[in-house]
């Protein structure tokens, strides 16, 4: 039985209170003493109480767990405690800011889980930028948790890292900078496409970003069937042709970029369907403007898109941001409460590429009948969201274990 929030009310749907800016003082008193707070489960107000969470009661449980380890998962918090672990290499827009600083963001994330999918987390920041370093404290630390959401680790590492803590443990482990923004992109993507009546499969996408985000776009998008996807990053487009390429990127070569094609931004985008920004550049309105009729644009840089929405609107049919102040916002929020919930309540060990397409597929839908150029995605507050997704996931879990 899935742990999902109960909470039902369409936040999504009220009426938006006046706009107000947000004062420093007021960002700062959000913070004070931290955003996350242990409740208990139980009262403690008696001495019966004391008695059976503590000293004696509780011996029993660990005589039993100590028999039969797999009694954890029923009599501790561990089966569904989600861990957000960071090295603060690659926090937000603020780059390698250290453990102690990126906090207050893994804390927030674990406030989303709570908030969005009910789901217990705790923050762990980690004063080691080594991979060798970062498995190894995973490893022993496993017996204290049920899920690793890896956040904000810098590219290439965040590969590697990845890859080997999922090797390693045997509970769901995913670097939401990757996959759950490739999520929410093919969602936003499938939505804008449906509105427009196309075939997404025969769109032609530009992705500008070759760091983690860019490559797990490029990656998902080719699991959904898109075949002609050009990559960019700050030296050009990605290609075969490249002797500078990372191996990361090499392999990227090998399956994007079908025509060929070489040169600058400039070079990929004439004639393009479909522009995905994942990096911190700038896109400039003539370059925009030689794309393809009824083009898509989504500049997901925060806090500057790539291009102002306004001016892309200009030339593009569909505008999204990262922003809440614009219409289609693409949130990682609309993905990773769900996808943990779902991954938990099917028992997987892995997140696998079909939980990540059916999670795509469960955002879209919940707006199916509300389709519009400024709705292709839920409002990342949308109560339905997290439920849907969650139920996704799980079932396509099922079909790979059952």
């Amino acid at each position: 039985m899935s742990s999902t929030a109960t909470d039902t009310t369409d936040r999504s749907s009220a009426p938006a209170p006046a706009a107000a800016p947000i004062t420093d003082e007021e960002i700062f008193a959000g913070h004070v003493a931290g955003k996350l707070r242990v409740e208990l489960a139980a009262p403690l107000d008696t001495q019966r109480d004391l008695s059976i969470a503590y000293t004696p009661g509780v011996a029993q449980v660990s005589r039993a767990i100590a028999a039969d380890e797999t009694l954890a998962k029923r009599y501790t918090w561990t089966d569904r405690l989600v861990v957000v672990v960071s090295d603060g290499s690659a926090v937000l827009g603020l780059g390698d800011i250290g453990p102690r600083a990126s906090l207050p963001v893994m804390e927030g994330k674990s406030a989303l889980f709570k908030a969005f999918a009910g789901l217990d987390s705790i923050p762990l920041v980690l004063d080691t930028q080594n991979p060798d370093e970062i498995v190894e404290t995973l490893v022993r630390l496993r017996p204290s948790f049920g899920a690793v959401n890896l956040e904000d680790i810098s590219a290439p590492r965040c590969f590697e890292i990845e890859r080997r803590v999922a090797d390693a443990l045997d509970c769901p482990v995913m670097h939401d900078d990757q996959h759950g923004t490739a999520i929410v992109v093919l969602a936003a993507l499938m939505g804008a496409a449906r509105v427009q009546g196309r075939d997404l499969t025969g769109a032609r996408v530009v992705i500008s970003g070759a760091g983690a985000a860019g490559i797990a776009c490029a990656n998902i998008l080719l699991a959904a069937g898109i075949t002609d996807v050009t990559v960019l990053d700050s030296r050009g487009i990605v290609s075969r042709e490249r002797t500078d390429l990372t191996p990361v990127k090499t392999d990227l070569a090998a399956r994007t970029n079908p025509a060929g094609r070489a040169g600058t931004l400039a070079d990929a985008l004439h004639g393009a369907d479909v522009f995905i920004g994942v990096s911190a550049g700038t896109v400039p309105e003539n370059l925009v403007a030689t794309m393809a009729d009824d083009a898509i644009v989504f500049a997901l840089s925060n806090p500057d898109p790539e291009i102002h929405p306004d001016i892309a609107r200009r030339h593009a049919a569909i505008v999204a941001t990262g922003r809440s102040d614009f219409p289609n916002q693409i949130n990682n929020v609309l993905a990773f409460p769900g996808v943990f919930n779902g991954a938990l309540d099917a028992g997987a060990r892995r997140i696998t590429e079909r939980m990540k397409l059916a999670a795509a597929h469960a955002i879209v839908s919940v707006v199916e009948a509300e389709l519009a150029p400024d709705k292709i995605v839920p409002s990342p507050l949308d109560p339905r969201v997290a439920p849907a997704v969650a139920a996704a996931v799980a079932a396509a879990a099922a079909d790979v274990t059952g």
